[in-house]
């Protein structure tokens, strides 16, 4: 879409059927108000703009443009009736591309609209390319900082009590169920960093899809919530759930898997010894509500926009626990791919309660 902008009628015409003849949209204003008016509206890639209009000349109509955060991008041609170098000087100033003097020649016209709609196109494939770029090595970042901390440690601790239990005689059978206990919970904190890692990788690189189907939760949450015991027991929290039994949603069953994971974790994480964390269902219109209830430490206000930003946002546990910041960005992703949303409400030394909304499985 191109906007023309000429208080001449003549000229407008004159441009508008050299345009349209080479297959061009186009916007048409009568002055510089109109012009700026109607880019609001409707956002152009290329603006030919003439420089003597009462009012509001092209040069001032041009400077408002470029000062706009929206519209700084649009390449602007100045028409203009005289080719005077302090005229055009000045327009390049101002952040015009080019210039075009009247009476317009054709194939002039024709090829400075296009080289210039061609160099739009290639700034912004090549901006596109950059930020593509820049994502692919935060992710590559940030799996080399899980790879070389988070998992380095796991390994660590698990062959380190490994170790001691290769020397019975001078452990008691409370040491050694002691460290089988440390050996078990770092094996399902290290399933869980792995199956999160996995998961954003895939969901990263775009090779992760929601294929909905009918899940029943009470089963999945169970599931999980024994997975976690180990994790819970150590901290002395008890975990339950009040989903009923006839609760279902439509979701991808792996992904809400994950979901359901991810949230109870980090309500263990966050919530000290001898603490309480609930999960429940409700029904709610077409879509079930799922909720996650801890005694924790609750969150700051600060924080709350923060918490489902991935590799942006990381605490540590009431344990000392460490993480890597994706388990609640995975969540966000994993839910708005099935058509739920999330949320979250909590304050400091108050717990937290994340919500859940997922659509309901279609009615035969």
């Amino acid at each position: 879409m191109i906007l023309l902008v000429d208080d001449n009628l003549q000229n407008l015409k004159v441009l508008g059927n050299m345009l349209q003849e080479t297959g061009y949209h186009l916007l048409f204003a009568k002055n510089g108000i109109q012009a700026l008016e109607a880019v609001k509206h409707r956002k152009p890639e290329l603006i030919l703009l003439d420089i003597m209009m009462p009012d509001l000349d092209g040069f001032e109509v041009c400077r408002q443009l470029k000062q706009n955060v929206q519209t700084h991008d649009i390449p602007i041609i100045f028409l203009t009736a005289r080719a005077e170098q302090e005229d055009i000087i000045k327009g390049f100033e101002l952040g015009a591309v080019d210039y075009v003097t009247k009476p317009f020649n054709h194939k002039e016209l024709i090829s400075r609209v296009k080289t210039h709609l061609e160099l739009k196109a290639a700034r912004e494939a090549l901006a596109l390319k950059i930020e593509e770029l820049q994502q692919a090595n935060l992710t590559k970042e940030k799996l080399l900082s899980i790879i070389s901390h988070d998992l380095v440690n796991l390994f660590n601790s698990l062959m380190n009590f490994s170790l001691l239990l290769t020397e019975p005689e001078e452990l008691s059978v409370e040491q050694k169920n002691k460290y089988l206990l440390m050996i078990s919970q770092s094996s399902n904190q290290g399933y869980h960093l792995l199956k999160n890692l996995l998961d954003w990788l895939r969901n990263q690189t775009g090779k992760i899809k929601a294929i909905p189907v009918t899940v029943s939760l009470k089963p999945l949450v169970e599931r999980n919530i024994e997975f976690l015991n180990s994790l819970a027991k150590n901290k002395n929290i008890t975990v339950s759930s009040g989903v009923d039994s006839e609760a279902t949603v439509w979701a991808d069953q792996n992904m809400l898997d994950t979901v359901i994971r991810n949230l109870l974790a980090n309500a263990i994480k966050f919530t000290p010894n001898s603490g309480k964390v609930e999960i429940t269902s409700q029904q709610q219109a077409s879509m079930m509500e799922i909720s996650v209830v801890d005694t924790g430490i609750g969150i700051k206000p600060e924080d709350i926009q923060q918490i489902f930003q991935g590799s942006h946002y990381t605490t540590i546990g009431t344990g000392n626990e460490k993480g890597t910041g994706i388990g609640l960005n995975l969540c966000k992703e994993f839910v708005e791919k099935n058509g739920g949303n999330i949320s979250v409400e909590s304050g400091v030394g108050k717990g937290s309660r994340f919500y859940v909304h997922l659509p309901l499985p279609t009615q035969p």
